[in-house]
């Protein structure tokens, strides 16, 4: 609950004054006791450059997630099938609406969809994890043992951004500190309500409950609500998403995410780890060479020390003698992929033929 410092409270507030000096008004929140342990940090979210802290230094520089080479091939692979993109939802049943047309209001009805199918396939960010916050303001012993609950000070101007906005907590034994990034989460939310995202967060999103969606194959749908209750760099948005890419790739359910805007992330998550052998082996059973190409040439740009990417930059190999140079030094199942490959290639004329 807000509102004023109660009379018997006011001390708990001495010492927040040097700290707002100058600064605009706050309000004041009154929480219980928490318990929960700080993983949160204070500063600006940074792009992630993968988890890439793994890989051996290079002269090279890696792209990161929002460069435009990467950009490209990941919506190239992404897909764009309209009859997904619009797939129903549950909503309130309304009855169907039909228009004639001619050819031309057909066709600038088509690119009115695929435009607006683009839109919803825009990627969510992919940021490195926030860092705690373990900022102590100050150390007032006066006020050791004074209130039995903690006080959170907002800072609730309209225009600010809330990266940007002051939180702290004086706690009972007369610390004040910066809010952890829990704490500030669950403030803003209170103040300045996002819609569809819950104060704490669902049951849904623990571990033990996610295996329940996988096997509904609802990952999509989970994923779409974890964009909506979590921050990009909090550390519960990135573990849902790599609980949820592990499982995909464990099950070749490829299929769930394409033409959704969560398919590039899964692929950057995945060659990031060099765990691209399943996903390959999918593009080429579905024929999609043009995108097992280019999840080679990702590949490539992310490790640019391998050895195939070695290879195909002396000799200048594309389509499919890159796809056979990266299966015969960088996959675990090269069999497995070098029969696909074949069935490919038998299958070939018969495609050309019809």
């Amino acid at each position: 609950s807000t509102g004023t410092l109660p009379g018997q409270s006011m001390m708990a507030a001495l010492g927040v004054c040097r700290c707002f000096h100058g600064r605009r008004p706050l309000v004041v929140s009154l929480f219980p006791r928490w318990s929960r342990p700080s993983r949160a940090a204070w500063g600006r979210r940074e792009l992630c450059q993968s988890s890439e802290a793994d890989e051996n230094k290079s002269n090279i520089t890696k792209p990161s997630f929002t460069d435009e080479r990467v950009q490209s091939l990941l919506y190239k692979m992404t897909g764009l099938d309209l009859q997904k993109v619009f797939k129903p939802i549950k909503q309130e049943a309304e009855p169907p609406e039909y228009k004639l047309m001619t050819e031309l209001q057909l066709e600038e009805a088509t690119r009115h969809a695929v435009e607006k199918a683009r839109e919803r396939l825009e990627m969510p960010p992919v940021l490195s994890e926030r860092e705690p916050i373990n900022d102590i303001l100050s150390e007032d012993k006066i006020l050791d043992g004074i209130e039995p609950y903690k006080y959170v000070f907002t800072d609730l101007t309209y225009d600010t951004p809330h990266r940007e906005r002051f939180i702290v907590v004086r706690e009972t034994n007369g610390v004040l500190r910066k809010a952890t990034w829990e704490e500030r989460d669950r403030m803003i939310q209170i103040f300045f309500p996002r819609e569809g995202r819950e104060i704490a967060p669902p049951p849904l999103f623990k571990d033990e409950n996610l295996m329940n969606v996988f096997c509904q194959d609802r990952h999509e749908e989970l994923l779409n609500l974890c964009l909506t209750q979590f921050e990009p760099d909090s550390p519960d948005y990135i573990r849902v998403h790599h609980r949820t890419y592990d499982d995909i790739d464990k099950h070749a359910k490829y299929d769930l995410l394409r033409s959704t805007r969560h398919f590039g992330g899964m692929v950057w998550y995945l060659v990031n780890r060099k765990k691209t052998d399943g996903l390959l082996m999918d593009m080429i059973q579905r024929d999609l060479l043009d995108d097992a190409t280019s999840l080679v040439t990702l590949y490539h740009m992310l490790h640019p020390d391998c050895q195939s990417a070695k290879n195909s930059q002396e000799h200048n190999l594309k389509g499919l003698d890159l796809i056979k140079a990266f299966v015969k030094t960088e996959v675990q199942r090269a069999g497995y992929i070098e029969l696909a490959l074949r069935a490919y290639q038998e299958n070939l004329p018969q495609f050309e033929a019809s």
